[in-house]
């Protein structure tokens, strides 16, 4: 794929480059640790990553990170996996991310927003007073350095209290969302053995309440070394017999006490979508989260005490891991519970008119939604206080882009990010300083040495190749949990390309140093040769307004044939008729290639998606090859386990 040069859709003015953290960042890392004072944001990431160990000790100072004991060295061992950052050194996270209560107490860190839309603030000083009773209440309950606290709770403020005490104690953190069913969070949990449970009755979603005290009773019974359950009842249920009240715990005016841990000392587990198996439990640390996501928030976000971040998640996915680390930078984080589209699709907009948010994170997918449901946010919301808008979860298509240069503002900085939950952190991304160009995310990110590279470890550029990262970096997982030997975590990345991530995405590095993002490399298209990623084929198909989502896969058959099917879902009303049909075939032919025009497009009553959203290509491919339902994906994994049947019977059927 060639990637010329066109113009910028958007480009940061002189005042707002000046202006930017990154930019002051610069200059005084070049004044006191020889970065390059010219050159832009291209110069400093070449030094970010040939310079590795002299960058993130620049962050560490600029970020004014507490060490109570001081490291020996940056990296004691750059070697992947294995790599040891700051050895010696000693620090809580949670006493970072409180920082800000002792300037501005009385300011809003949290600000909670349900299905009504309107906003209620949690101070930094009651944050801090709540963080520092319900640590206290953990201490007593015997919870010790390194033990296993879990949340079964939506995107509410007791959510980031649980967590924050969890750290501040030393305690290892670990989250599932309320929509998870039972399966789900015991494939989980059941791997880190948690001593402490917190949990909700239920949750409100999309205009209505949904009852959780069944799933609750059976993780309950399900998990043996539970010592304590926490009620929350979000919907106004007394508490389950033997479980502790939420209220009676956090009602206490107490300092948090803050331990102070090893840098690699666990923060929290993050779950991988688990697919095909149990999920990986991955295992991040105090230390690297801090510095990773104080460089991420702080300086590609340019996030600071001013700024309201809201990003539409749940406790599910890394991203509010990530969300929350927004304290770290003193920002007033937007916690949203409910449906992303209640009562209309528009309804994330309101949000983010109602909070002042500057920066608003969301999906991909919830972009392309509104473009297609004719939603108008800058027509019909003041969003004068936006300055970013930040995609994720899948990649942003060029429609997408364009739709928010249209209808939110011409002057609108628009960040597609790319990461993962492995890393909790993003590759690739946002850049304050650097123009966005349409389907492109602006650059790496600092501290990563991102490269595209072909199947021999040759460096590509403006050629579709693996994403590869050849330097370590601060919040790649220390461990996986119930991985002894290190080989799950060994062989999930670095068994392609040893000493060197791969992460499994195609993507394009341009000329001018931007990435484009083409989707799994695990679900490549090739044909005849030519690979593609499926994301190129979602965005050019799902323009078509008669399809509301769609799946390809590309199958290999035993005459050494290739049969490439394009399932998809119709929006209400469409009908796939010949007329339809053709014009599939024409948009793929024309817009990417005549190679992948599907062989077959079959309509189907909606596509699965892992239960933080993302379409599962392999395990359909799996099911069509005549894999076992058991062996062909993990069923608590899914969103909806009875779209699956349809793939199967359609194996089966199939000549």
């Amino acid at each position: 794929m060639s990637t010329v040069n066109p113009q910028p859709l958007w480009q940061p003015t002189a005042e707002r480059i000046a202006e930017a953290r990154i930019t002051r960042f610069q200059a005084w890392a070049a004044e006191h640790h020889g970065a390059p004072a010219d050159g832009g944001y291209a110069a400093l990431h070449r030094w970010s990553v040939e310079e590795l160990e002299t960058f993130w000790k620049a962050v560490a100072e600029w970020f004014d990170i507490r060490f109570t004991t001081p490291y020996e060295r940056v990296l004691g061992d750059r070697s992947m996996p294995g790599a040891q950052w700051f050895p010696g050194a000693t620090l809580n996270y949670a006493e970072h991310a409180l920082r800000a209560a002792d300037s501005r107490a009385d300011e809003p860190a949290l600000l909670h927003v349900d299905e009504t839309h309107d906003p209620r603030p949690v101070t930094w000083s009651d944050l801090r007073r709540q963080v520092g009773s319900l640590a206290a209440e953990l201490r007593a309950l015997g919870v010790r350095p390194g033990d296993r606290v879990s949340g079964y709770l939506p995107n509410i403020p007791e959510a980031v209290v649980a967590l924050l005490a969890t750290a501040a104690v030393g305690g290892v953190w670990t989250s599932c969302a309320p929509d998870f069913g039972a399966r789900s969070v015991l494939d989980r949990f059941q791997q880190v053995e948690p001593v402490v449970l917190f949990t909700v009755d239920g949750y409100r979603y999309g205009g209505k309440e949904h009852d959780r005290r069944e799933t609750v009773a059976e993780l309950r019974r399900e998990l043996p070394t539970l010592r304590a359950v926490v009620h929350i009842p979000l919907l106004g249920t007394d508490a389950p017999d033997g479980a502790l009240e939420w209220s009676a715990l956090t009602a206490a005016d107490t300092a948090p006490v803050f331990e102070q841990v090893p840098f690699e000392h666990p923060l929290w587990v993050l779950y991988s979508s688990g697919t095909t198996g149990l999920p990986k439990a991955i295992v991040q640390s105090q230390g690297g989260i801090l510095v990773e996501h104080l460089k991420q928030l702080g300086l590609h976000c340019d996030l600071g005490p001013e700024d309201r971040f809201f990003w539409y998640t749940s406790t599910g996915w890394m991203m509010w891991n990530f969300l929350v680390s927004g304290l770290l930078t003193g920002t007033t984080v937007v916690l949203y519970d409910g449906s992303p589209g209640h009562p209309d699709t528009g309804a994330q907009w309101r949000i983010a008119e109602r909070t002042g948010a500057t920066l608003y994170g969301t999906s991909a997918a919830y972009v392309m939604a509104c473009r297609k449901a004719g939603v108008h946010p800058a027509r019909d919301h003041d969003l004068s206080a936006v300055k970013c808008v930040a995609t994720t979860g899948s990649p942003l298509p060029p429609d997408g882009f364009r739709w928010l240069h249209d209808e939110v503002r011409h002057d609108l900085w628009i960040a597609s990010v790319s990461g993962g939950t492995d890393v909790c952190s993003c590759f690739a991304g946002a850049v304050p300083t650097l123009p966005v160009h349409v389907g492109e995310l602006q650059a790496p990110c600092l501290g990563t040495d991102l490269q595209s590279w072909d199947p021999t470890g040759k460096p590509l550029t403006d050629e579709v190749g693996e994403l590869v990262v050849t330097n370590p970096m601060p919040s790649m997982p220390i461990r996986f949990w119930n991985d002894p030997d290190g080989s799950r975590y060994h062989d999930s990345y670095f068994d392609t390309y040893p000493g060197v991530w791969r992460h499994g995405d195609w993507i394009t590095l341009t000329p001018r140093g931007s990435v484009v993002i083409h989707g799994r490399s695990d679900s490549t298209l090739n044909r005849q040769g030519v690979r593609m990623g499926s994301a190129d084929i979602y965005e050019a198909v799902e323009r078509l307004p008669e399809i509301k989502e769609s799946l390809v896969v590309g199958i290999e058959q035993p005459d050494g044939g290739y049969w490439m099917p394009l399932f998809v879902h119709l929006a209400p009303g469409a009908t796939l008729d010949d007329d339809l049909t053709d014009r599939i075939r024409k948009t793929i032919r024309t817009q990417l290639s005549p190679r992948h025009v599907p062989d077959e497009i079959i309509e189907v009553p909606g596509i699965p998606h892992t239960l933080t959203g993302k379409r599962i290509e392999v395990p359909v491919k799996r099911l069509l090859q005549g894999t076992p339902l058991e062996k062909a994906v993990n069923p608590g994994s899914i969103d909806n386990l009875d779209l699956l049947a349809h793939y199967q019977e359609l194996a089966r059927t199939r000549p």
